[in-house]
């Protein structure tokens, strides 16, 4: 097969929401339906006692979440599909938003009960900044809800996006009978099954037929045709390029647990969902079709097999086709890499793969060669864009409880971090090192996996600071005498970079008025970042 082929077979997208919203069940029921798995498990359940087949990490079985992005290839109806699900929590959001830079489009995960949160506002919110093809699945149909209209009104309103019903619920909560599929003109009625793929389909190509009434009941058939008629008639037919550009989110109506409606999301998914397509570098637009390779890593992952220390640079293919033991070249530190394991996954299962071609998200063995948003290229020498970074809200100080373990204890901190989803900072007078993040919750991650992946035990100590600054300036001289004056507020990250860690906005300011040959950046990607206005 030509590259171009491989290239139009390729579906790469993630599935984000609100925590609790279904992604990751749904994500199952992807996997079972492409036969990838023969029983879905569940995230938080008595009956079925296999968990989620992407929540392998044991504190994401433990606490029903995600904790990680994990990737998952499989094929369906002869399309190479890569799923990336993500953690829906805010405290791991970082994980989310960079796990966008690496995917296509994105099916959008909303509970029918709570509608449109917080959170999924914001996902929305960096789909929209890239123009992103969205689709939306409305889950938990089978429970008692919001009706339909209003969700879909809720759509319009909250994520700012046109939507386009292509399917329809029939009743809903303990009523619900099943979906009739408006792209496909068909009927879908469901016996529930939470584990196995058992479906009957009933084709009706007239809405006005009297097959529909024998299905479903007069009273289900009459309203269903109105509700029809009401779609028609108020949402704009459905546009695929206008999909395809960000504009008109379709929308799918079912239930990941009981496997409702879920083909009809992903026979659509696979004939509308855009293959991969251009990349922006700090040079130009990089193209999937030409010749010779380009890819960028977006996440590392320490610690993927506990049994080894491993880390795996998680690399998003752009173009070209990406060979087994060819040398590589990597920008940031300007030389030749060659990677003999290269793995595509299934959560953590891997397979040694010898190509692979643009869409395809492989993992490389790493021993510390890669941070996040490296480039890997045949010789030409780009970066890729659009990877954030973020500037950490919430300081603790890493007090080890085991002075035994300390060579543990550091090793260990030092590969989390890396991960993406925390910054190191070490004091300049104490050494005491400081560990960063965006939310509460990933300081028990990182204390749990230290444990249990380190066997080093420790303790946070809240620390009252504003922001972690990181400064520059073209006169060396004056750069010196400032981290000598404020010595006790300097603090190195693992480049070595030293950053001003400010106790309040006021003193961000002060200090920033009293010396003004200092440039103070919100993120530590200076070549790429906005100086923080004085």
């Amino acid at each position: 097969m030509s590259i171009s082929e491989e290239i139009k077979r390729r579906k790469t997208f993630a599935i984000i929401s609100h925590p609790d919203a279904g992604k990751t069940t749904l994500t199952e029921k992807f996997l079972l339906y492409g036969g990838a798995i023969q029983t879905a498990g569940a995230v938080k359940s008595n009956k079925i006692k296999k968990s989620a087949t992407s929540d392998f990490m044991e504190i994401e079985k433990q606490r029903g979440i995600s904790v990680a992005t994990s990737v998952m290839s499989f094929e369906y109806q002869n399309t190479l599909i890569n799923l990336l699900d993500t953690p829906g929590h805010k405290d791991f959001a970082e994980d989310t938003y960079r796990t966008l830079t690496a995917v296509d489009s994105v099916i959008l995960v909303v509970d029918c009960v709570k509608g449109v949160e917080m959170q999924t506002e914001k996902l929305m919110e960096v789909c929209r900044m890239r123009n992103m093809p969205v689709i939306v699945f409305i889950n938990k149909m089978d429970r008692d809800g919001k009706d339909p209209f209003d969700l879909l009104d809720e759509l319009e309103q909250k994520l700012f996006i046109k939507v386009r019903p292509l399917s329809w619920p029939i009743g809903g909560g303990k009523l619900f009978k099943g979906v009739y599929n408006i792209f496909e003109r068909r009927l879908n009625l469901f016996r529930a099954s939470s584990t196995k793929v058992e479906e009957e389909f009933v084709s009706i190509k007239d809405i006005n037929d009297s097959v529909l009434n024998k299905q479903i009941g007069d009273r289900d058939a009459d309203k269903l045709r109105e509700d029809i008629e009401l779609i028609d008639g108020v949402y704009e037919t459905f546009d695929e390029n206008k999909y395809k550009s960000g504009e008109i989110a379709p929308v799918f109506f079912g239930s990941g647990v009981n496997n409702f409606g879920v083909r009809e999301l992903l026979e659509t998914f696979i004939q509308i969902a855009p293959s991969p397509r251009g990349r922006n570098t700090n040079n130009r637009v990089v193209m999937p079709t030409e010749e010779k390779l380009t890819g960028f890593v977006f996440k590392i992952h320490a610690n993927i097999d506990p049994n080894h220390r491993s880390r795996i640079a998680f690399l998003r293919v752009c173009s070209g086709k990406f060979e087994r033991n060819k040398f590589y070249y990597h920008t940031r530190l300007k030389k030749e890499l060659r990677f003999s394991n290269p793995v595509t996954f299934m959560a953590s299962d891997k397979n040694i793969v010898d190509d692979a071609y643009p869409g395809d998200v492989i993992g490389m063995n790493d021993t510390g060669n890669f941070k996040i948003g490296d480039t890997l290229t045949e010789g030409e020498n780009m970066v890729f864009k659009g990877i954030p970074s973020f500037s950490p809200e919430i300081f603790k100080e890493l007090v080890n409880t085991n002075p035994m373990k300390t060579k543990q204890l550091e090793k260990g901190i030092q590969q989390l971090t890396e991960e993406g989803v925390a910054q190191l900072f070490t004091v300049h007078t104490t050494q005491a090192k400081i560990v960063g993040t965006v939310g509460d919750l990933q300081f028990e991650v990182i204390q749990y996996r230290l444990l249990h992946e380190y066997g080093a035990s420790c303790q946070f100590k809240p620390l009252q600071y504003y922001k972690a600054c990181w400064v520059t300036s073209e006169n060396q001289l004056k750069l010196n005498e400032f981290i000598r004056t404020k010595s006790n507020y300097i603090a190195f990250d693992k480049e070595e970079q030293p950053v001003f860690l400010a106790s309040s906005e006021w003193i961000l300011r002060l200090t920033q008025q009293d010396y003004p040959e200092i440039q103070f950046h919100l993120t530590s990607e200076f070549n790429k970042d906005e100086v923080v206005a004085g």
